[in-house]
């Protein structure tokens, strides 16, 4: 197998680890736990991708540190138990770093709670560079995130592609000159992840497999 390209960039959240019933649950606990109405999972999961405390302080003005906060407490204490692998993903990291391929994390987390994370799905020792909410200034939809991280690695953007499950990480890999691809098992909706105009969106590990590493054809 030649990788298509020599650098993969991850998100974490619904893309290398099924997290989003944690981050929904946590939402609604936060929301919760303050005394505001309750909103629907449809709008919950279209906040992933995003900083937390921004996207809170916007729908939230005045908020969103209080929030923030409530939500972490929540979500740390229950991280491990409802963090769940993707069936598939650790395989497939192993046959990139097979291929010579180095790999990447690029989250709107804060990196601490994305090694956590890594830890608890058997993925740490599969990652060679992880850019999380500290690394820079600003985050995605901006490319500043993806830029870093492939700096990091010494590579030029098209080399790299950037792996994600919103359409926001469409946006910033398109922003930073990247390849993209989307997945559908995280928390974005297929049509919007099409709209934004992926190179491939695929529906299960294999599929991914086969964009990043494609087979050989017969001869």
């Amino acid at each position: 197998m030649t990788p298509r390209w020599p650098v993969v960039l991850f998100d974490f959240d619904g893309t290398l680890a099924d997290t989003i019933p944690l981050i929904v649950a946590s939402y609604h606990q936060a929301l919760a736990a303050s005394a505001l109405p309750p909103v629907d999972d449809l709008e919950v999961r279209s906040w992933i991708g995003k900083p937390l405390q921004p996207v809170l302080e916007e729908r939230y003005p005045g908020r969103g540190a209080e929030l923030t906060a409530v939500y972490r407490e929540w979500n740390l204490a229950h991280h491990d138990a409802l963090i769940r692998r993707v069936h598939g993903i650790d395989a497939l990291l192993a046959d990139l770093h097979a291929a010579r391929v180095r790999t990447g994390v690029v989250s709107s987390k804060v990196k601490g709670t994305v090694e956590r994370g890594l830890r608890a799905v058997g993925l740490a020792e599969r990652v060679d560079v992880l850019a999380g909410m500290h690394e820079t200034v600003r985050h995605k939809p901006d490319p500043e995130p993806l830029l870093y991280a492939a700096q990091r690695l010494g590579a030029q953007p098209p080399e790299c592609v950037y792996v994600g499950d919103a359409a926001v990480d469409v946006v910033a890999a398109r922003a930073a000159g990247m390849g993209a691809v989307a997945v559908t098992w995280g928390a974005g909706e297929p049509a919007a992840l099409e709209a934004a105009g992926p190179d491939a969106v695929v529906d299960a590990v294999d599929g991914l497999r086969d964009v990043l590493l494609p087979p050989v054809p017969a001869t």
